[in-house]
């Protein structure tokens, strides 16, 4: 399930979301160097959040099918400040770009309902917090943790709480067959929501996790968004975008 556009226009010009698109790019292109190494992996083990080194707990290597592998093993000491420069890096390109493709189709009208200042607080409050959550629930992971999913993720659970009955097209993938369909964005947001949960369950039964995907990242970031945003939305800017965006509102998009 891929969303690619929303019935939901804006009334602001999403600056903060489009200069975070571009600073996040600068960065994965001059820092990361574009995702060659050893710029990728210098950058990730320097910047990025390790819940193992961060909490002072032993950094264990990480069993893979050719054996024992120990990750940034010459990285300084973890610093509390990658907790925030973590969000502003990427582990490769799709990583990148779904990021990115995410952060405009919902970000934007975050944006609108608050405003560029304190759409600025609420990105990196969110992706702060995200991280939190994957720390406490896989504290043991010597896996670096990097993106802006958790920021993201926090914005679609505010998107899911101020627009629940918009309509967002997406592409829904069965093999090589691909179709379109009209679904309410409740029903999306939530079915990514739960995929996160399923995906981190492991996490929290104790099992340090192999993969790359940061789950409760996701989902910690998501509930953080959800809940904060009637914190941060401007009554008068959200009222304006409700307004603007009932003509588009539909109940019953289930297909084109």
């Amino acid at each position: 399930m891929f969303p690619y556009k929303d019935d939901n226009p804006t009334l602001l010009t999403p600056v903060v979301t489009l200069v975070i698109i571009g600073v996040t790019s600068l960065i994965w292109l001059v820092f990361q160097g574009g995702g060659a190494e050893p710029r990728l992996s210098q950058s990730v083990c320097e910047l990025g959040v390790i819940p193992a080194r961060l909490l002072g707990n032993p950094v264990q290597p990480v069993m893979t099918p050719r054996g024992p592998l120990t990750l940034c093993a010459g990285a300084a000491d973890a610093a509390w400040f990658t907790v925030v420069s973590s969000v502003f890096l990427h582990g490769g390109w799709f990583h990148l770009i779904g990021n990115m493709w995410f952060l405009w189709l919902f970000g934007n009208n975050i944006e609108d309902a608050m405003g560029h200042g304190r759409f600025v607080g609420f990105y990196l409050v969110c992706g702060v917090l995200a991280a939190l959550g994957q720390i406490l629930t896989d504290p043991s992971s010597p896996l670096p943790l990097v993106g802006a999913s958790g920021a993201i993720s926090g914005i679609m659970g505010a998107y899911l709480v101020l627009y629940p009955r918009v309509t967002v097209h997406t592409l829904i993938f069965f093999g090589f067959f691909i179709t379109r369909v009209r679904l309410p964005a409740y029903f999306m947001l939530l079915f990514w929501a739960g995929l996160q949960f399923l995906g981190g369950l492991p996490s929290l039964a104790g099992v340090q996790s192999g993969g790359g995907v940061a789950f409760m990242a996701h989902l910690s970031g998501f509930i953080v968004g959800a809940v904060l945003i009637k914190v941060f939305s401007k009554p008068d800017l959200l009222a304006a975008t409700r307004r603007h965006t009932a003509v588009f509102a539909t109940r019953q998009p289930w297909r084109y």
